[in-house]
């Protein structure tokens, strides 16, 4: 009896164990349902849900700290544009001119230095004369005009005697002769005179009384038109202005650029004196590779619009550029040292003027040397929004922006199509109402405060209307 009651207290405990592991098997899925519930009613509220914070409020003064501004969303063409860096340079024919001694002689006075600023028929330069062509053309002058007098006085005396039948026609005939060469070697005088830079008035001086040049000022010329035969009309050099009320459009200046000579050197004719310069019309040189050739000759056959940005250029100080730029035209020779090709963009320029110790000066916009980045358009993206890159935050694969309603900034997620260094490109999907303000930069700051927010447990006093739209709690 005894050996009975042992055994039996033997299998009452592993009986048990059997019957409490059954129980649990069979009541399972009851079991975990019931753990997961107290699981989530003692989660910390502080940790991120299965949907975490959009909305987060900013003040107005906060904004104004951040320098944040919204704008509404506009749907429109954007076209993609690849970046080609340039520079500034002078155009050829137009910026720079040279002005040469008219004649063989000696520098005997400067009147303009480099940075002075000159008007067509300032001096520049006295020269003395001694060349010995142009004081033999000057003796040529005046001897002739001479002999026309003297041939006029004999034909009118000669006259008479020819009706009266005293002397023959032929006489007469040969002293009109005489005039016709005499006037001819007056007139090809003058005019070789003025080539050499003589003005009329000392001419006529020269050809009438004998007061022959020994000396030439040597002055700024006019300012040209070339010819702008294949060129926009904006693309025309226009005189810069001295005075910032000037009516008249002669009233046009140069810079002296470069001084060429020195006080009493010796001067052959032609041989450079001043280079003169003015920069109203330059050229923005592009440096593509051979690659981007077929875009840009696309462009420039179109004639489609190129936007260019200009290094160092204090936009606020100028007036805006109302100007469309485009291609004039490609290089058809390739650098062997950068393996890139030139294309030329015409720029006009803008100026201001000043007066110091009585004598004004030119100050230009744009100067040759500037760099600039070329954005030229390659493809074209319909119907979408366009942001600046500041107003796009990046979290892994997802992109965001901000809403604003107020003082709320919702977060919403949209599709980044395209994005460079300026711009972000959006699809227009249904994610953004046209109309909507968005912000326009500070996305990464915003999505900073957002999540900060969101880790702090603080709300905003937020309520969300049926049409997704968020609002201050009234």
């Amino acid at each position: 009896m005894k050996r009975v009651k042992s055994i039996s207290r033997t299998l009452i405990g592993p009986a048990i164990m059997i019957v409490a592991v059954a129980t649990v098997w069979f009541y399972r899925n009851e079991l975990w349902e019931r753990h997961q519930a107290n699981e989530a009613s003692i989660k910390d509220p502080s940790e991120p849900t299965a949907e975490p914070q959009s909305v987060l409020e900013i003040s107005e003064q906060a904004r104004k700290n951040m320098g944040l501004v919204s704008a509404p969303a506009r749907s429109q063409t954007y076209w993609r544009t690849v970046t080609i860096p340039g520079v500034v340079a002078d155009r050829p024919g137009y910026s720079d001119r040279g002005v040469t001694s008219p004649a063989v002689g000696i520098v005997t006075s400067i009147h303009a230095f480099p940075g002075d600023t000159v008007r067509p028929g300032q001096t520049l330069t006295t020269v003395r004369l001694f060349s010995e062509y142009l004081q033999n053309t000057q003796s040529q002058l005046f001897k002739a005009n001479q002999e026309i007098g003297i041939v006029q006085a004999e034909i009118e005396r000669l006259s008479r005697a020819v009706d009266t039948g005293a002397v023959s026609q032929a006489k007469l005939i040969e002293l009109r002769a005489e005039m016709s060469r005499q006037r001819a070697i007056v007139q090809s005088s003058r005019q070789d005179l003025l080539t050499r830079g003589l003005p009329p008035q000392q001419i006529d001086r020269v050809e009438q009384q004998g007061q022959f040049v020994s000396a030439i000022n040597v002055t700024a010329p006019p300012m040209s038109q070339p010819s702008a035969a294949g060129d926009q009309p904006d693309h025309q050099i226009r005189p810069v202005s001295l005075i910032t009320n000037a009516r008249s459009p002669d009233d046009v200046a140069y810079e002296i650029q470069e001084l060429s000579v020195e006080l009493g050197q010796q001067v052959q004719a032609g041989q450079l004196l001043v280079k003169l310069s003015n920069h109203q019309s330059l050229y923005v040189v592009g440096h593509a590779f051979k690659r981007e050739a077929s875009f840009l000759e696309d462009a420039a056959k179109t004639g489609r619009p190129i936007e260019i940005e200009f290094a160092d250029d204090q936009a606020d100080d100028w007036s805006p550029l109302e100007q469309t730029f485009q291609i004039r035209h490609l290089a058809n020779s390739i650098d062997t040292d950068s393996r890139t090709f030139d294309f030329f963009i015409p720029l006009s320029n803008q100026s201001h003027a000043y007066d110091k110790s009585g004598k004004q000066f030119v100050v230009w916009r744009f100067r040759p040397g500037q760099r600039t980045r070329i954005h030229v358009q390659v493809e074209p993206f319909e119907d979408v929004f366009v942001l600046p890159s500041e107003a796009v935050v990046r979290e892994g694969p997802e992109a965001y922006v901000f809403r604003q309603n107020g003082d709320l900034f919702k977060r919403l997620p949209v599709h980044v199509v395209h994005e460079d260094r300026r711009w972000s490109v959006i699809a227009n999907d249904g994610t953004i109402t046209a109309g909507s303000y968005l912000a326009q930069s500070s996305a990464a700051s915003l999505n900073r405060v957002l999540k900060a927010q969101t880790a702090s447990g603080d709300q905003p006093g937020v309520h969300v209307h049926p049409d997704g739209t968020t609002h201050a709690a009234h």
